[in-house]
């Protein structure tokens, strides 16, 4: 019995994967819990829809996350901060702190993601 995971199941795959299991299975276990659904034809076809937009998302996320790193490479940011005998930095430079200074450049990127 071919079956598609709604969920990650343990020893058998992962989201949106496609398995053949033992019709018990599928059926006792599998489909009850909501686990999995039968891979009828209109189903498979629903999957494939679904995959193709999760795809296209992603490679506008990867388009996008490029052209940020376009703008980033080559720029050199300046962080004014106190220092000691010896050029010594007194504290540390924050994710803030970058984050702050890219602002100045006109490029918008959250400290979080800043490591």
């Amino acid at each position: 019995m071919e079956i598609i995971l709604k969920k990650d199941v343990e020893n058998l795959g992962f989201t949106d994967d496609i398995v053949s299991v033992k019709n018990g299975y599928g059926r006792n276990y599998l489909i009850p819990q909501g686990l999995a659904v039968l891979a009828t034809p209109s189903a498979k076809k629903v999957l494939a829809e679904t995959l193709k937009q999760r795809a296209h998302k992603e490679q506008k996320l990867v388009d996008d996350a490029k052209a940020e790193a376009a703008k980033l490479n080559g720029l050199e940011v300046k962080i004014a901060a106190k220092v000691g005998e010896g050029d010594k930095l007194f504290g540390s430079v924050s994710n803030a702190d970058l984050a702050e200074a890219l602002a100045v450049n006109k490029i918008n990127l959250d400290k979080k993601f800043i490591t």
